[in-house]
């Protein structure tokens, strides 16, 4: 017999979040960096300005120390150390002009710009087209006072900005750099993070791999926040799993035990019939074939019954019902459609009676409910009432007859648990199945015996909030 490989399920993927993270920081990485480029860009703009600035007002300061009023004539003593230090830059050109108050040039270039008027003696810097290039300028002003005359000069000191972009160049040039290694050096950290932080998932799929099918205990909780409701989940889920699983062997095992009996008695019958040359004693083993067929049939029944109680109640798929119909539904479908009705009398609620559950679970339990008290209950009446209890419904069935002892209370929602005194031809699965159903419903079950005899059986469901 060759083994026949099991199909594994197509794993639909939807991205990598991987990927996805590495694409999210590595974009949050590349627009840090490039803010930092431009504020090392700014910056370094503003430092060779203030640098420059601060060569160029202390040369004009100082071409304006080297101004006289002698006789009332402007003598100038040109500093040229003043402009020496402005030309270190290579090919960067300085201008300068001194001038009188009356803007008459005393010494230097004429055709200098004119810096736009602002009053006050401090320094006055600003950039303007001179010579085919953007020149930077400083205008110092100074008053001079004698004893034969006064009056005041203006010293107009420029500079061309090749040096202080060269110098901001070279700046921004640095800092672009660092920027790059230090953005390699955390998208390197931010790779490793990732890995990191998935290594928990790697693990989680490593353990599930190496299991065997059959095993299904919790996994590692171990795990980090985020992880956390993921593996409950799966815990749940392989908690229901298994409990279904074990469910499932349980009912196999009851089943094949409870079904071999009948069909090894239905079989030795067959064979004794078949022996018989009486036709008396072959029509009685017939009989007796009947009756085991009969009650494998209803041992059959019960058992397909409560497989699928057992699969319907897992699912919990419930939804608002009015449980007087559902009552009304199951007493039609338990009462014998042939031969005699047994007589009923009916208690129920004016009213709708709103409860949350499955229909067909309902009406599977009140009908085996009302179908053990026709078969057991003797002659009188079967008695059912439906009531409403604060936020409860009350559904009893009674019946007329010898009722239960304290101890098969318990023992009879025992699946295939039967009483002492129960008569034969039962299989024991009636009120299992009701109480597996009452309780998926978060109600429970009762059994009591009647003062006047009889047995009285009371389920309490919660009701449903419209």
């Amino acid at each position: 017999m060759t083994a026949v490989p099991m199909a594994t399920a197509e794993v639909r993927t939807s991205g990598s979040l991987r990927r996805t993270l590495m694409l999210y920081l590595g974009a949050l990485l590349a627009v840090f960096a490039v803010a930092l480029l431009f504020a090392a860009r700014d910056y370094g703009q503003r430092a060779a300005n203030r640098s420059y600035d601060h060569l160029l007002v202390s040369s004009a300061l100082s071409i304006a120390d080297s101004v006289a009023l002698v006789d009332g004539q402007w003598q100038v003593d040109l500093p040229y150390a003043a402009l020496d230090l402005l030309s270190m830059a290579e090919e960067d050109r300085v201008f300068y002009r001194v001038a009188d108050s009356r803007g008459r040039t005393i010494t230097g270039y004429e055709d200098l710009p004119l810096a736009p008027r602002r009053s006050g003696n401090q320094p006055q810097l600003f950039d303007a087209e001179y010579s085919g290039e953007t020149v930077r300028f400083v205008v110092v002003k100074r008053s001079f006072a004698a004893a034969s005359a006064q009056g005041e000069v203006q010293v107009q000191v420029g500079q061309t900005r090749r040096a202080r972009a060269e110098l901001a160049q070279e700046m921004v040039n640095r800092a672009l750099i660092a920027i790059g290694v230090l953005s390699a050096l955390l998208l390197a950290l931010v790779a490793f993070g990732v890995h990191r932080a998935f290594r928990p998932l790697v693990r989680l799929e490593r353990e599930l791999s190496r299991r065997e099918p059959s095993d299904l205990k919790p996994l590692d909780s171990h795990v980090p926040r985020e992880m956390n409701q993921m593996v409950g989940a799966l815990n749940r889920f392989m908690e229901r799993l298994s409990s279904s699983n074990e469910t499932l062997r349980a009912f196999m095992a009851e089943a094949a035990h409870q079904m071999r009996t009948p069909l090894a008695a239905l079989r030795a019958q067959a064979q004794l019939a078949l022996d018989e040359e009486e036709p008396e004693e072959m029509q009685r083993s017939l009989r007796a074939i009947e009756r085991n067929a009969t009650h494998m049939s209803r041992l059959l029944n019960q058992l397909l019954s409560d497989a699928s109680v057992i699969h319907r109640s897992n699912l919990q798929r419930f939804a608002p019902l009015d449980l007087v119909e559902t009552v009304h539904q199951a007493l039609h479908e338990a009462l014998p459609q042939a031969g005699p009705a047994p007589r009923v009398q009916l208690a129920i609620t004016t009213g709708a009676v709103q409860v949350n559950g499955d229909a067909l679970l309902l009406r599977e339990a009140i009908k085996n409910l009302i179908d053990n008290a026709m078969k057991y209950g003797g002659d009188g009446p079967l008695q059912i009432a439906l009531t409403v209890q604060d936020t409860q419904a009350v559904l009893t069935i009674a019946d007329q007859g010898p009722g239960i002892s304290a101890a098969d209370a318990e023992r009879v929602f025992e699946r295939f648990g039967r009483g002492e005194s129960a008569p034969a031809g039962g299989a024991g699965l009636g009120l299992a199945i009701v109480k597996r159903v009452v309780e998926s419903h978060g109600g429970r079950i009762d059994l009591s015996n009647r003062p006047e005899g009889g047995l009285v059986a009371t389920i309490h469901l919660p009701r449903h909030a419209a």
